[in-house]
């Protein structure tokens, strides 16, 4: 499987990380769970209109789920973390998906790791705190805690994409059905924690498409069309260009200061996402995979991924809106 399609899926993690500097200039602050609904939900609704298909069977819960995990859980839980941690510790959290993903791999795929993975995957981690984490940067309980639960949520979110693969219908359907379900999650939180804005600028308006369209729509559709194309451990480790690609915007364009350990750090990061992907196809499976275009007891054909491969950290979250590194997912 060759170099294209990795190159393809690299693009999503780079463009979530455009979103801190979109949101700090464009978004209106203090707002960070309607940010998300309206990342998640009209992206979801527009592709169901377009698509003009629900789910049917097991696929409603089943989408309800996944939609949860991936995208309503996962934003919820890194914007609380984002608000009571400082610098760039809950992307250096975040940071840690590509290894639980490599353990819940084992675990729900029957899919066997590479070594290279797993070191790349640590050697990644550790460039990442050095790009992003500050000197001041302090621990908060709850605020690690909710980090830690976001990073878990969006691995199993994607492991469990990848282990039920998808119905005998189009990846764009499937996606659709995920954003949606997700933008409905946070709904009554948004309504409840921070309420409706009474007005909205051109600017505010124009960063809110942005987000929903090319770092929703299009970036999740790419993302998943990876996810059933790649390995899963080995895909997890694109996920550290999204915090590479936030503290270098940061510099060339908020003008923000960056140091020499913070360019050390990015070199790293990227150094072990490149090394990471030459670790190959999983050595060979524990276990057996569906048979192609098996049919669900719904009545649907499932479509099994291409890899068994699953996830990464990334969802293009701001984790951050205070001036410094960005924390960015």
């Amino acid at each position: 499987m060759g170099t294209p399609i990795l190159l393809v899926t690299a693009l999503t993690p780079a463009v979530w990380g455009t979103t801190y500097a979109v949101t700090t200039e464009f978004l209106p602050p203090g707002r960070p769970v309607l940010a998300g609904v309206l990342r998640a939900l009209p992206a979801g609704l527009l592709l169901l209109a377009f698509t003009r298909r629900l789910p049917r069977g097991d696929w409603w819960w089943r989408s309800a789920v996944l939609g949860a995990l991936n995208i309503g859980v996962f934003f919820a839980l890194l914007f609380a973390a984002a608000y009571r941690l400082p610098g760039g510790m809950a992307a250096v959290l975040g940071a840690a998906q590509p290894l639980v993903v490599a353990g819940l791999t084992v675990l729900l795929l029957a899919e066997r790791v590479a070594l290279r993975t797993v070191v790349a995957g640590v050697l990644g981690a550790g460039g990442v705190t050095l790009a992003v984490l500050t000197a001041a940067a302090r621990l908060d309980t709850i605020g690690v805690l909710a980090g830690l639960g976001g990073t878990v949520s969006m691995a199993l979110g994607l492991v469990l994409t990848k282990r039920w693969g998808r119905p005998g219908v189009s990846l764009l359907t499937a996606t659709g059905w995920q954003l949606t379900a997700g933008g409905l999650v946070l709904v009554p939180v948004a309504l409840a924690t921070e309420g409706l804005p009474d007005t909205l600028t051109g600017p505010q308006i124009g960063g809110y498409a942005y987000l929903s369209l090319v770092g929703t729509l299009l970036a999740y559709a790419n993302w998943f069309r990876g996810l059933e194309r790649l390995p899963a451990a080995q895909l997890s480790l694109l996920g550290l260009l999204s915090p590479v690609v936030a503290t270098a915007l940061g510099w060339a364009v908020l003008g923000q200061s960056l140091t020499g350990v913070q360019v050390a750090g990015m070199v790293v990061a990227f150094g072990a996402v490149m090394w990471g992907q030459q670790a190959g196809r999983p050595a060979g499976q524990l276990g057996s995979a569906p048979d192609a275009g098996a049919v669900t007891t719904a009545g649907h054909r499932e479509i099994p991924p291409a890899g068994r491969a699953a996830s990464t950290w990334g969802s293009g979250v701001p984790l951050e809106r205070s001036s410094g590194t960005p924390a960015l997912s």
